[in-house]
């Protein structure tokens, strides 16, 4: 009998590569859905958009132009699957709507419970974490450390570029 095992995404960066775990039991909606975007070569040349040293790491969503791409449709929130926001751990990036994650995501770089699910309202619903960092965990930490700047009517936006050169599911 043979255990089915979690598919793994390699994400090929510019500052170096990161394998990621995919939590397909406890996250199956966020997990097909990230799996689609990049068999799709969706992620392929996107950026890092959004990075704070002692929070997270965010991209998935914009160009180096700090453009929009265009993603399919909304997600339905898996913030109560209970799994935590802890260091290493990926999760699906949204706006204040509760189900409104599409491509983008984020690796969180130190433990942030308070992004947990802790109730129903949006504000505490929290952000549905679906996978983790298994190996390259020194390459997300040297993203975190870019110095960062406002661009494009945006903060928290790295003033040296990081791109996601690229995403491939990782045969077993």
């Amino acid at each position: 009998m043979s255990e089915e095992t979690n598919p793994r995404v390699l994400m090929e960066t510019s500052m170096g590569n990161v394998t990621i775990e995919l939590f397909k039991e406890k996250a199956p909606i966020s997990v097909r859905n990230f799996l689609t975007y990049v068999k799709e070569g969706f992620y392929d040349g996107l950026i890092f958009h959004r990075v704070i040293a002692n929070f997270m790491v965010q991209g998935g969503g914009m160009d180096e132009n700090l453009k929009q791409k265009t993603t399919k449709f909304a997600i339905k929130n898996e913030a109560t699957n209970g799994l935590s926001n802890k260091r290493g751990t990926l999760a699906m990036a949204r706006t204040s709507v509760v189900d409104s994650a599409t491509s983008q995501f984020f690796i969180n770089v130190v433990d942030n419970a308070f992004l947990d699910n802790r109730g129903k309202t949006p504000d505490l619903f929290g952000y549905a974490v679906f996978g983790q960092v298994t190996e390259g965990m020194e390459v997300v930490d040297a993203i975190r450390q870019v110095k960062t700047g406002h661009k494009a009517g945006q903060g928290d936006v790295p003033l040296e570029t990081v791109f996601i050169k690229s995403m491939k599911v990782v045969e077993a």
